[in-house]
Parts: structure tokens; C-alpha cells; sequence
């Protein structure tokens, strides 16, 4: 395997800032409190977050990834790394969105790496065939390195019309990633509802995983573009984010920021910008936002955590838990 200081320079962000409330039913029954689900030991000795940075070490080095998380996550974060063995911690000062801590990210490394590939992953993700998907976060680094216009947005085929997924009507083949097409984005749908979701499914159309990888410079320039009210403010103050005494500049930042969905705000505006990038068949990737989609991958590959034996011994007063979606 290439090692991770002879890849590309990518910079790993993990947002790892939301609160997880509907999956807060089976996180509140496995850890007995309210925490939100990246913090949640759901497969054995680690929690999501933990996971996910685990899977990203294999290609991205820990000194250039950066969880975006929220001040009120304090508490949760301090069990979560090694005081020696930490990743950048960027600590907004309350949850505005998943386009406030993209942007957070991205104008934070642009002034550390001003040639920074961003590769932008939720801490809510189930993956099998991590090699793999490493192998293919690195490649699509590539393209869009060779491409600094285009973001990459990861996509894997459906499997069911499920309106609660970012959707994309593809179109031609722009490159390759390993044996994968790229594909050009012709139409993104966040959540598009139940009717349209199920005329994209029969369209062969893909489902984003909201994993993206692009240049730090066009993220910037994205916000900047659509956003304007949410990304100047985070650039006045986004090198100095960690500093100690800029707390208050943030917070400022963000009171006055509108919040704001990156879905919604860039990836619906822009699909000119977009490529597809589908995921290898051999990796397994599913988006852990419901109980029922936890459970379902857990069975799926014979993954028996103590606490499912738990929830599947006492069915019948679980049942609440376990079936919802």
C-alpha cells in the first residue's frame, strides 16, 4: 500500500458536530445517556468517531485530519482520543449546520496548506473494505487534483427509492477512479421526497454519501458564491480558530451567520461543479442515521454487538426502537 506521505495531500475533515437525534432512541438504550451517535460504541470497543479516524489513518495522517465537532461536545471528546495521539480539534461554537463546519474546515487549512485536498467525512458511517475505500478516497483525490474546478461527491447505487438521501442524476463519463467511472452530475436532490425518489431509483441514478473531496481554494470559493452571509464571516476568523482568546470572534461569527444544510446550499446550486464518483462494489458503505439501518447492517454481516443481543432477547418492549426509520 502507497504510504500516506506519498499521496496526495489530502486533508481528512470529519464532521463530527450534529446531535444525531434519530438515531438518539438506540444510542440513549446502548450507552444509557443522550449523547449524540459519533460518540456511541455501537460495533465493540470504539466509538463512530473513533471508527471513522481509524479508517482514515490507513491513507491521511493524523496530523492532517481536523474533527469538526460543537463546544457542548466537550465532555464527549475528551474520552474520545489520546491526549498525544489527537487529531485538530475544531470546536464551533454551536451547531449551524453542516455548511458552517465545511466551510470552518475549509478556510481553517486553506491557511496552513494553501494547496490542501479536502476530503470531507461524516463520523456516522458504517464501512467494510476500509483498504479499498481508502484506495479510492486517494484516487479521487487525484481527479480533482487534476481537476481543481470539480468537486467529487463518493456514490453508490440504491437499493430501495429512499427520500431521506442526497440523490444525483448522472450523466457521462468524465474519468475514472481505479476501475469506477466518474460520472457528470446533471441534477443533485437532497431528501427529494418519496415520488421523485422513486423516479431517480428507476432512472439508475445513484445516492450521495456526502463524502466529497475538493480543493480547499473551490470549497472556499463555493461558500463565497452561495453563501456569502455564512463564509465571510468564518474567514475573518477561521486561522485563528483554536487560538486561545478567540473564542469570542467565533462565537460572534456564528451568531450572526445564517445556518445552512451544504446539500441544499452548494451541492443543489452548483452540479456543473460535481462529479460522481461510485464507490467500488466491493466495499459496503451505509449511512448510519437510523436504528433500523444500524440493525440491518449488523445483520448483514453476522456483526453481533452485546447490546443487540440485549435489544433481540427483550423484542417485544424494543420493538419501538429497533423499527424505527
Amino acid at each position: 500500500m502507497t504510504r500516506p506521505d506519498t499521496d496526495p495531500r489530502i486533508w481528512s475533515v470529519v464532521l463530527a458536530g450534529g446531535e444525531g437525534i434519530r438515531l438518539q432512541p438506540l444510542t440513549r438504550y446502548v450507552c444509557g445517556d443522550g449523547r449524540p451517535k459519533q460518540y456511541a460504541r455501537l460495533l465493540g470497543s470504539r466509538s463512530l468517531l473513533q471508527e471513522t479516524v481509524a479508517r482514515l489513518m490507513l491513507r491521511i495522517p493524523l496530523e492532517r485530519t481536523v474533527v469538526v465537532s460543537s463546544r457542548r461536545h466537550l465532555p464527549y471528546l475528551a474520552e474520545q482520543f489520546p491526549s498525544s495521539e489527537q487529531p485538530w480539534l475544531l470546536m464551533q461554537p454551536e451547531d449551524r449546520g453542516t455548511a458552517a463546519a465545511i466551510l470552518l474546515a475549509a478556510h481553517w487549512v486553506w491557511w496552513r496548506d494553501q494547496d490542501a485536498i479536502l476530503a470531507v467525512f461524516p463520523a456516522d458511517h458504517f464501512v467494510r473494505g476500509e483498504s479499498t475505500f481508502m484506495s479510492h478516497v486517494v484516487g479521487a483525490a487525484t481527479f480533482v487534483k487534476d481537476r481543481a474546478d470539480q468537486l467529487a461527491v463518493m456514490a453508490v447505487t440504491p437499493t430501495d427509492p429512499d427520500p431521506d438521501y442526497g440523490w444525483i442524476e448522472t450523466g457521462e463519463v468524465v474519468g475514472r477512479v481505479g476501475s469506477e467511472p466518474v460520472l457528470r452530475v446533471r441534477r443533485f436532490c437532497e431528501k427529494p421526497g418519496t415520488d421523485a425518489a422513486r423516479q431517480l431509483l428507476e432512472g439508475g441514478h445513484l445516492w450521495s454519501t456526502f463524502i466529497m473531496l475538493a480543493t480547499a481554494r473551490s470549497i472556499i470559493a463555493l461558500g463565497r458564491e452561495h453563501l456569502p452571509l455564512l463564509s465571510d464571516p468564518i474567514d475573518r476568523v477561521a486561522a485563528f480558530a483554536e487560538a486561545e482568546g478567540q473564542a469570542d470572534a467565533l462565537a460572534e461569527a456564528y451568531a450572526n451567520a445564517p445556518p445552512a444544510n451544504f446539500s441544499r446550499a452548494i451541492l443543489e446550486s452548483c452540479p456543473l461543479s460535481l462529479a460522481a464518483a461510485r464507490l467500488p462494489l466491493s466495499v459496503t458503505w451505509a449511512d448510519w442515521g437510523t436504528p433500523a439501518r444500524v440493525v440491518r447492517s449488523l445483520h448483514a454481516f453476522g456483526i453481533v454487538p452485546p447490546w443487540l443481543r440485549g435489544l433481540e432477547a427483550n423484542l417485544e418492549s424494543c420493538r419501538p426502537i429497533a423499527a424505527t426509520s
